[in-house]
This record gives C-alpha cells, sequence and structure tokens, in this order.
C-alpha cells in the first residue's frame, strides 16, 4: 500500500495532467476552425468532460486529508476517480473519434468508478468526527491583496 501522501498527490497531478491535455485538445480545435474546418462533436464532448473532471480531481487532492479519508477508503476514492477522469473522456475520444464503438458500453464503468467514489466522499463527510478530521481550519485570515 503507498503512503497517503501519494493518494492525494497522485489525483492533484492526474488533475493538472488532464487540464494540459484539455488544454492541447483546445488548442486544436481553434486550429480546425481556424481553418475553416467544423469541430467533431466527440472531439468537442471529450474535452469538456476531462477539463471538468480533471478540476475535480484537484479538488480531491485537497478534499481527501481535509475530510480525514484514510486506509481503503482513500485508496479507493483516488483510484477509482482517475480511472473514471480518464474513462469516460477516453471512451468518448476512442469510441467515436477512432471508431471503436466497441468501448462505448465502457462509459458506465468509468461512470460508476466516479459516482461511487464521490459516494465514498460523502459518507466519509457526513460520519467524520469534527474533532478528528484532517487539518481543520487554520486560523489564518484570507489576504486582501
Amino acid at each position: 500500500m503507498l503512503p497517503t501522501v501519494y493518494m492525494t498527490k497522485a489525483l492533484k497531478a492526474s488533475g493538472f495532467l488532464g487540464l494540459a491535455t484539455m488544454m492541447v485538445v483546445g488548442l486544436y480545435q481553434f486550429t480546425l476552425l481556424a481553418g475553416g474546418n467544423g469541430v467533431p462533436g466527440w472531439m468537442i464532448g471529450g474535452h469538456a468532460h476531462l477539463g471538468v473532471i480533471s478540476i475535480l480531481a484537484i479538488v480531491m487532492g485537497f478534499a481527501l486529508p481535509a475530510i480525514g479519508v484514510t486506509g481503503r477508503l482513500r485508496t479507493a476514492v483516488t483510484g477509482m476517480f482517475i480511472a473514471g477522469q480518464w474513462g469516460i473522456p477516453g471512451v468518448v475520444w476512442l469510441g467515436e473519434g477512432a471508431s471503436l464503438t466497441f468501448l462505448m458500453p465502457t462509459a458506465f464503468l468509468w461512470g460508476i468508478c466516479l459516482i461511487v467514489s464521490m459516494l465514498i466522499m460523502l459518507y466519509a463527510t457526513l460520519t467524520q468526527d469534527a474533532s478528528a478530521a484532517g487539518r481543520g481550519p487554520t486560523g489564518a485570515t484570507p489576504a486582501d491583496d
């Protein structure tokens, strides 16, 4: 089992990699539009899903320790979330874009991974002991820049 620091690092790294990938795809979409071509719907859908889910992966990287999710639950949330983060847009891009339509039904698997990870986080949030949860408030005041 990996130390818990790697779980949050994996989520954050996956989130930033996903955002970078989404930005590259966005630039490619722009070149298609600038060249007078349309952007295929499957490319837009995968781009949007990867962007939103990648932002959530970064948030989850901070939420796990803040809520106090540990052990197997933390491992499950991390693994299922990263699988869903890449599985959903991957299935759209490969299934439609590369005509590997036999992969399309796996979207349900990736979606279920994301849903279960969110339900574990809900459970952890509702059952956490406020005194034992994560770092809690730091007492620092936000800067007023």
